[in-house]
């Protein structure tokens, strides 16, 4: 954990606005822009890159992949340079509870992988960038999203204390429970052998 120097209201207005940026469905605004369809009765029904993918469109599912990182890595940013490190990672935190939990969504939103990476990477752009490695190796070697996605979480952790002084160790550890709720499902289809493939078009 970082020190704590902001006040605890300007903390808790730091998560509102995190939690109201990362909540904004970007997968669904894009597909729905571009035509697509509505994303939920797509695939998986998830509203993330790896279910945009599915409907073929690769520039849909890249523009919701960064703009899935973008918001949690603008969260962090911003609250660093108005206010300092504990912000940042209460911003982060926030961002990546909005993305699973969104208002506008009745509180039913993804999985939260981009997201995860975009504000690790805003947050230590070192760490950001091992764990962005793990997941595509292990994304080219099984071509199984979720899979990727759980090891790169799992990752984090060992990331962050072998490359910094593990102050950002407790906010990976609480993102990557999270993720791993998040992906229950996925799980059960792993092990019954009928989780899709990356591009797999149906779940």
């Amino acid at each position: 954990m970082p020190e704590i120097v902001t006040s605890q209201g300007m903390l808790l207005l730091t998560a509102l606005l995190g939690y109201l940026l990362g909540s904004i469905p970007f997968g669904i605004l894009v597909t729905r822009a571009l035509g697509l369809g509505d994303l939920r009765q797509i695939g998986s029904g998830n509203i993330g890159a790896t279910n945009v993918l599915r409907t073929g469109n690769k520039q849909a599912a890249l523009a919701t992949l960064l703009l899935d990182g973008g918001k949690g890595a603008l969260a962090v940013l911003v609250a660093r340079w108005l206010l300092a490190e504990d912000a940042a990672q209460v911003a982060g935190l926030a961002a990546f509870l909005g993305h699973l939990f969104p208002v506008w969504l009745a509180f039913k939103g993804g999985k939260g992988v981009a997201t995860f990476l975009g504000l690790l990477l805003a947050l230590d752009w070192m760490v950001g960038a091992a764990v962005c490695l793990t997941w595509l190796v292990t994304a080219a070697v099984g071509r199984i999203s979720s899979i990727a996605a759980l090891v790169a979480a799992a990752s984090s952790g060992l990331w962050i204390m072998f490359l910094t002084d593990g102050s950002l160790f407790l906010l990976a550890l609480i993102l990557t429970i999270l993720i791993y709720v998040r992906h229950a499902e996925n799980l059960k289809r792993v092990k019954a052998g009928t989780e899709p493939r990356i591009g797999q078009k149906k779940a």
